[in-house]
């Protein structure tokens, strides 16, 4: 089964897919060490070494991909210095790349449930309470969506803005 595909979106082949916002999102964090950089983030690293070690990847690497998550607005730079030590560099998370946490745990779950050969290393839990958290789509009035439920057509708001900017 798949999604309802609404309107002008329902005969596939009479469009493209050229403003799709999952390439866009791929184009920044479609690589291993893009996400598990995010994953670190998450978890706490700030500083390049740790992310570097963390992740086993190069100095290079890092650099690269820090760099462009930086760029794209998911992290910021903010100095800091050791005493008797050079200023150097932190990355904290921006609201964009927050933004972007339901994602990543959807993949952890996904992964949990589907690549694991047994229980999940790691458990997602409401820090104050305990309680279990995952992610899941769900409608404005609280209805869980599944694929077969799920339709999909064009933003009116995305065209009238599309129209403003020709």
């Amino acid at each position: 089964m798949a999604a309802v595909m609404e309107g002008r979106l329902a005969d596939l082949s009479s469009w493209q897919p050229t403003e799709c916002s999952i390439a866009k999102a791929l184009d920044i964090v479609g690589t291993r060490s893009a996400i598990l950089i995010l994953r670190e983030a998450y978890y706490g690293t700030r500083r390049f070494d740790g992310f570097a070690a963390r992740i086993g990847i190069t100095d290079a690497a890092a650099a690269a991909q820090l760099r462009k998550l930086t760029a794209a607005g998911l992290l910021e730079k903010r100095p800091y210095q050791e005493e008797g030590r050079r200023t150097r560099h932190e990355y904290v998370l921006t609201q964009m790349g927050r933004d972007l946490l339901p994602a990543v745990l959807a993949l952890m779950q996904w992964g949990d449930a589907h690549l694991q050969p047994g229980p999940a290393p790691l458990q997602l839990v409401e820090a104050a309470t305990g309680s279990p958290v995952h992610v899941e789509v769900r409608s404005a009035t609280g209805n869980e969506i599944g694929l077969e439920e799920l339709g999909v057509r064009v933003n009116d708001d995305w065209v009238r803005a599309r129209r403003k900017r020709q």
